[in-house]
């Protein structure tokens, strides 16, 4: 029941809108074409965001972040909500995606669809002809090694899949980890399940069940096949079994499996090229490198990726030519050379374009020969596959389900899939507020301070990152629905600080600092302030500086100590 109090608070708290005199709000965006893209994770507004800023200064910009399932945006449609000119989404299937298709703009004769390698492009055509969604640069995501640690003991790195296993019997007979992962998430689940049978999942059988399933309407609902997913189960069983998995190990998360990795008592983990790069750079006692998932020759391995995101726009951008150019513009240049090396800021990825080349870090020189012979395997992805697979794996990991038990259950539910998140009704929402940032900031961001100061008993609250994905609306909330209005994963700090320093922490939140950095990437991601009122001066596009602070309609009283809470994330700053 707390849970739910929480959640009805989360948007039943008192309106006080933050003031923000002198802001971006009011400047005068006449003859400029405006874009909202609507990103999937924070992690796009590190340097895709500023970068589009720097390079289209006639285009003005909104960036809001939402989430990450093409559920969110079947939500805004459902609610009465228009399509955001440019939509991304990381998890996604053309299953998932096909009530969108008539809210969403064909891209198939476009310039930018030109620039890509058809085989990649036509996973996401429609039986139509009609291509919606653009993959941005592949995340590679399989096992990772620490090749020290097979140095350091004299064992091989594995070519296939039985040096693969004797590689874990090796490093298990002195005592450390073969192999290891975080089994507790959806995504681990699905992905090591597809990847311990991609020879199969790719074959003829295999993609053709693919397609249908892909195709599938709500009146057919495409089952598991009898020739490619028995196979599939039978070889995720034994795979937990050579991997030596341990039961309990099913709520093992990302801490837990990777510390004894930096630490030399694991020898490989599922995980992407980014984590290998990122440990290998930190850590001197690693140097984590990418192995494919084994088949039982060389010639049978495979990496398993996924794009970064998918890239869609809306349909009503093209009843705007000025709008439909510029958004044109505006793909080319996210799907260039220099656009997706802004996209993967830093990390190492593979490019689905022909005229992109992206250097390739050190971390994969033990799959290019996978990436030479095209052996690039993009999971099966939909909201129920994710969900199905974390069911029917964890069933297994437990010894509740073997090889047969688990093809009939995940068939079951793949033709019976109910989200439980998105039925039971928590309450209704009496009063709307938008979400767009207008001069005095974002009423449903508002709001939702508002109602975390209250339930908190906070004096000042103060959202130094957008904390709102969508407006609030009048209407029935289901806990999904709810989940959706607060942006995915914020942390929340909390302490006590006199009045100098709320305005120190404000003015480091809002002013351009000596060495030019500038905390305020878009107007938008202005901090959303509650029990506390301020007001800025714009010194140029873009850049701001703290001016007034009041508490309650009275000055900040610098030797006062308040109870602050801070919700946010770093990366915006």
């Amino acid at each position: 029941m707390k849970m739910k109090k929480m959640m009805k608070l989360l948007l039943t708290g008192l309106m006080a809108v933050t003031l923000f005199s002198g802001c971006a709000g009011t400047t005068d965006h006449d003859g400029k074409v405006s874009i909202s893209m609507y990103m999937y994770d924070r992690s796009m507004f590190k340097e895709l965001t500023p970068w589009l800023e720097e390079k289209f200064p006639d285009i003005d910009f909104t960036f809001v972040q939402s989430f990450n399932t093409m559920e969110y945006y079947k939500d805004l449609i459902g609610r009465g909500e228009k399509m955001p000119d440019v939509i991304t989404c990381r998890r996604f299937s053309l299953n998932d995606a096909a009530s969108l298709s008539e809210y969403l703009m064909d891209l198939s004769r476009t310039d930018v669809a030109g620039t890509f390698y058809s085989s990649y492009l036509d996973n996401n055509r429609e039986e139509s002809g009609a291509i919606r969604w653009l993959p941005m640069c592949a995340e590679v995501d399989s096992i990772v090694a620490n090749k020290k640690l097979f140095d350091q003991h004299n064992i091989d790195l594995p070519t296939n899949y039985s040096e693969f296993t004797a590689a874990i019997d090796a490093f298990e007979q002195l005592g450390i980890k073969g192999f290891d992962t975080d089994w507790y998430y959806d995504y681990t689940c699905l992905e090591t399940m597809q990847g311990s049978a991609i020879p199969e999942l790719m074959s003829l059988e295999g993609t053709s069940w693919r397609r249908a399933y892909e195709s599938e309407t709500e009146g057919h609902q495409v089952g598991l096949d009898d020739v490619v997913w028995p196979v599939v189960f039978e070889k995720y069983e034994q795979f937990l079994k050579d991997v030596h998995f341990e039961k309990g190990s099913e709520e093992q998360q990302f801490t837990v499996t990777t510390q004894p990795f930096l630490i030399g008592e694991t020898a490989m983990i599922r995980n992407t090229a980014a984590f290998a790069d990122s440990v290998t750079l930190e850590n001197e006692k690693v140097e984590a490198v990418m192995l494919p998932y084994f088949g039982e020759t060389s010639e049978d391995n495979w990496v398993l990726t996924y794009p970064m995101c998918q890239l869609a726009v809306s349909a009503e951008v093209a009843k705007d030519s000025a709008k439909e150019a510029a958004v044109n513009e505006v793909l080319m240049a996210i799907f260039s050379d220099d656009g997706q090396k802004h996209v993967a800021a830093g990390t190492s990825v593979l490019s689905y374009n022909k005229e992109v080349k992206i250097t390739p870090s050190n971390s994969l020189a033990y799959i290019q020969d996978c990436i030479a012979s095209n052996h690039l395997y993009q999971r099966l992805a939909s909201t129920e596959i994710f969900g199905i697979s974390q069911d029917v794996a964890h069933n297994m990991m437990m010894g509740k389900f073997d090889a047969k038990q688990a093809y009939d259950e995940f068939n079951r539910q793949i033709t019976q899939y109910v989200d439980p998140d998105t039925k039971e009704i928590l309450f209704t929402q009496k009063t709307a507020y938008s979400n767009d940032f207008g001069e005095h900031g974002s009423a449903a961001a508002s709001s939702l301070m508002n109602t975390l100061r209250q339930f908190q008993e906070d004096d000042i609250a103060i959202g130094y990152a957008s904390v709102a994905s969508s407006s609030i609306y009048e209407g029935e909330y289901t806990l999904q629905q709810v989940k959706w209005v607060m942006t995915f994963r914020n942390a929340i700090y909390r302490g006590n600080y006199t009045g100098e320093e709320v305005r120190r922490i404000m003015e480091w939140l809002v002013n351009v600092k000596e060495d030019g950095s500038n905390p305020v990437h878009h107007y938008n991601q202005m901090p959303v302030t509650s029990g506390l009122e301020y007001t800025v001066q714009e010194l140029e596009k873009g850049k701001y500086e703290l001016k007034d602070i009041s508490i309650q309609g009275e000055p900040l009283d610098e030797n006062r100590t308040y109870s602050l809470m801070m919700v946010g994330v770093d990366t915006y700053l």
